[in-house]
């Protein structure tokens, strides 16, 4: 009988096509619950409760009577009637009947089972029909579509229930067991297990050795994703669930690479000598001389904009807006010396961000403004020590780039954009008078802003031109200088002590120095190599000394050092476009990344060990197992193959015309498994030393793959595909598994699949404050932590296995867009992560919690 009101049916039979010895006799041996059968052979399921047996229940034999609670069916695939099983159906369970049917579908390797027939062609549309109409039907037939058994396009009419003999095609005749014999060697589950499913069906396939088999412990998960709901199955054995929080948390060791990809001045050095720069929503500062950073972390969305105190201990620091109370758009105003936040203004008053900030110079740096990003660009004025509101306009203009105060007045406020540059006068009783010193419509933007010592205003802007304006007797601004300094756009202006002024210019990459004491001669220039990007932002290394030495920030996201009169030395690089491959070393404290630049880099430690242009924009990488070779796959369907100790060039193979967009080497290190965005698998043998491929087969397939992973013996992969489809290749029979039941006990060598039954919890957790789709996923060496990253830039580290929505776990949030990448390093001490829309790349320290 069945006892629980939750289990709706348990597999207690073979299919058909495989040997049916007589009904087994079942007893318990060491713990464990033992068949013998005529044979002599036997079969072992993990000891429960011991109970009655079916046939020394209650419960009714099949066909004959109307069960209260139970009955054994035969249950058949109707596209392919060699596929067959018995299953006892808990007709008391509050389980959907078209859920059961889904599962009893998966049982016979369909998916989307959606009708049960009897073979006369009538319809089961629920357990009352079974109980009643019919209950003297013993056979049924499952599938997809509105279409009868004997009615099926393509199949041969169903052979009559109880002829005694079937013909097997692979093992001769198979002789039928009557279920009334099964079920008096089948015990009842006890009412404390969970939900039983289905039989594991490695067993079900290739063991003849026994008649009836007690199966899963666990009932299959649920989840709904993109408003469609997948299920997954469990394994057989696992280890334990616990859905408490990690005893590990996440901090900050090191940010790689600088934001000047799409940033304008955001690069400053502190009095101590630190670089000061933005990446995502970290502020970094950087001490060359140590090679140590200290981050402020206090943002939750990305940096925007940022400007440093006339003292230079202080920073104001505006982000852009989230989702959620706590992703406002707002200033932040904090300590340099202490990284501690002491004010916090602007919750609220921003719509979308905050696209300029500065600080008033004659008092001090008492004021703040600060240019909304919205559509109407407020610009606003706040006493920061009080978090006063002085007064705001709007300035309408759709791009403004940048705004300061007026270093010889308080009062007044410039500022600047496309078409754009104006001066705001502000009253006492906070109303601004607003003065256009360039009228509409006039397309050049206004790209940088500096003053001479005498409060003359000198601009920038995207043509090349460099423009000088005074004030006249009657206090207008006229145009006293124009000259062009850059072939297209200016980046940076900067004004040092002495009065010479240095440009920077985007597209032509060169740095030039103007003397504006003699009517700005030009005194000299040098040109950035194409490798480093255009000028994005200037600053001096000695601030207030004249020695000519200066910082550089490039369009690539580099930061350079040197003067004019010397060459320019790298201090950091980053990629500056999209980054999406991640590898980690297998024995050893490196990881390699690719990007959409076309950059293969190795970092080991805080350290660039070497960055290689490839040709090609990477989507996906991994590391050989032998440590050797890197592999890239590049949008246009090439694997590029390097050597990993010196970065050297070793090999560039075509596979396909789509992206690559996940690969990986078996544990053996001797076959690369490639998915590609067509839905296809290609699979590479390899040679010893990662140097040597050559193309042995492809499977394909329909969904664009985006995740892979290799089984521990390298007979199976996992892919996750573009709508989050977990599938499943068997790569000796190269061709797709279409059972994910088949695959449920197979142990991964790698976990870096966003779906599936021991990373469930990931998805639709009670805790999210909001719901976000998974984009990240890597469960660590230990296979005791699992981390993940969503499309709102969430980190979150769980304990694995992680298969409740009420899993807990330890979160941080320094990107604004999606994770692209996180893995754990080959020890578990650290991991490291990419994503956001400025090739943030992070290393994370796991400490305790």
């Amino acid at each position: 009988m069945v006892d629980s009101d939750e289990e709706p049916f348990t597999v207690i039979a073979l299919p058909v096509n495989t040997p049916e010895p007589p009904a087994a006799s079942y007893g318990k041996k060491n713990g464990m619950w033992y068949g013998g059968t005529a044979t002599g052979t036997s079969g072992w399921s993990r000891a429960g409760t011991r109970k009655q047996s079916v046939a020394e229940s209650d419960a009714p034999p099949p066909g004959g009577g109307k069960p209260a609670s139970g009955r054994v069916i035969r249950i058949i695939n109707n596209m392919d009637h060699s596929i067959q099983c018995r299953v006892l159906l808990n007709l008391r369970t509050t389980q959907p009947f078209e859920e059961v049917l889904e599962d009893l579908g998966q049982v016979l390797k369909m998916s989307g089972a959606k009708r049960m027939y009897t073979i006369t062609g009538q319809e089961v549309r629920s357990f009352s029909q079974l109980r009643n109409e019919f209950a003297d039907v013993e056979t049924f037939y499952l599938g997809a579509a509105m279409v009868p058994p004997a009615l099926s396009p393509g199949i041969s009419a169903p052979l009559p229930i109880e002829s005694p003999i079937r013909r097997s095609r692979s093992r001769g005749n198979v002789s039928a067991v009557s279920v009334s014999e099964e079920g008096r060697g089948r015990r009842a589950r006890s009412k404390s297990r969970p939900r039983v499913l289905y039989a594991p069906e490695g067993e079900i396939i290739r063991n003849s050795d026994y008649t009836l088999l007690e199966v899963l412990k666990e009932e299959p998960i649920r989840v709904t994703i993109r408003g469609l709901r997948r299920t997954f199955y469990p394994p057989i054995h696992h280890a334990p669930i616990d859905n408490s929080p990690p005893d590990k948390k996440m901090q900050l060791e090191w940010v790689y690479g600088y934001r000047g990809s799409d940033s304008r001045r955001n690069l400053w050095v502190l009095p101590t000598g630190e670089l000061l720069y933005y990446v995502a929503a970290v502020a970094i500062m950087y001490d060359r001389d140590e090679h140590a950073q200290r981050h402020y972390t206090g943002h939750t969305e990305d940096i925007q904009c940022m400007e440093l105190h006339p003292s230079r201990e202080l920073v104001a620091s505006g982000q852009r807006a989230g989702r959620g109370r706590r992703a406002q758009a707002h200033v932040r105003i904090w300590s340099t010396d202490t990284l501690q936040t002491l004010h916090v203004f602007g919750m609220a008053e921003f719509e979308v961000g905050v696209s300029a900030v500065a600080f008033s110079q004659l008092n001090g740096g008492s004021y703040v403004l600060a240019v909304d990003a919205g559509r109407e660009s407020i610009l606003s004025v706040w006493q920061w020590q009080w978090g006063h509101l002085l007064g705001k306009v709007a300035t309408l203009q759709e791009e403004l780039t940048g705004a300061a105060f007026h270093p010889l007045d308080d009062n007044l406020l410039i500022t600047h954009g496309k078409g754009h540059l104006a001066f705001w006068n502000r009253r006492k009783d906070g109303f601004f008078e607003r003065t256009d010193i360039i009228k509409p419509p006039a397309r050049t933007q206004v790209t940088a802003l500096q003053f001479e010592q005498d409060g003359d205003v000198v601009t920038a802007d995207s043509d090349g031109f460099i423009t000088i304006y005074s004030v006249d007797s009657d206090g207008a601004y006229f145009v006293r200088m124009e000259f062009e300094g850059h072939i297209k756009g200016i980046s940076s202006l900067v004004m040092l002590s002495e009065g010479t002024l240095i440009s920077g210019g985007e597209k032509d990459r060169k740095i030039a120095a103007w003397d504006s004491l003699q009517n700005y001669k030009r005194i000299t220039e040098t040109k950035l190599p194409e490798s480093a990007g255009g000028v994005r932002t200037i600053y001096p290394q000695r601030p207030g000394r004249n020695d000519g030495n200066l910082y550089i920030g490039t369009t690539k996201n580099n930061i350079l050092e040197g003067s004019l009169q010397r060459r320019f030395n790298q201090v950091l690089f980053g990629h500056h476009k999209q980054l999406m491959g991640v590898a980690v070393h297998p024995d050893d404290e490196m990881f390699a990344t690719a990007g959409h630049d076309k950059n293969i880099a190795l970092w080991k430690g805080h350290k660039l060990v070497f960055a290689t242009q490839v040709g090609y924009e990477c989507v996906s990488l991994a590391w050989h197992s032998g440590g050797g070779a890197l592999a890239a796959g590049s949008t246009e369907g090439h694997l590029v193959i390097l050597n990993a100790d010196a970065g050297a060039h070793v090999a560039t193979i075509r596979v396909c015309g789509s992206p690559l967009s996940c690969l990986q080497y078996n544990t053996a290190g001797d076959i690369l498994a490639i998915g590609s965005q067509n839905g296809s698998i290609y699979l590479f043998r390899v040679s010893r030393d990662g140097f040597s491929y050559k193309k042995s087969n492809k499977i394909r397939g329909a969904q664009p793959l985006v995740m892979l992973d290799w089984s521990l013996d390298g007979n199976y992969l996992q892919t996750v595909t573009a709508d989050y489809d977990l599938s499943f290749w068997d790569i000796k029979a190269l061709s797709p598994e279409k059972s994910p039941i088949a695959m449920k006990d197979v142990k991964w060598a790698t976990f870096n699949s966003t779906v599936g039954f021991l990373v469930s919890g990931m998805w639709n957790n009670r805790f999210y404050p909001m719901t976000s789709l998974i984009t990240a996923a890597s469960r660590s060496a230990a296979h005791d932590l699992l981390i993940s990253g969503d499309s709102e830039g969430h980190l979150r580290l769980f304990r694995y296995p992680c298969a409740s929505p009420k899993a807990e776990y330890n979160e941080i949030k320094v990107y604004s867009g999606a994770i692209h990448s996180a893995r754990f390093l080959f020890n578990d001490r650290c991991l490291v992560t990419s994503g956001g829309s400025d090739a943030a790349l992070m290393l994370w320290e796991l400490v305790d919690d």
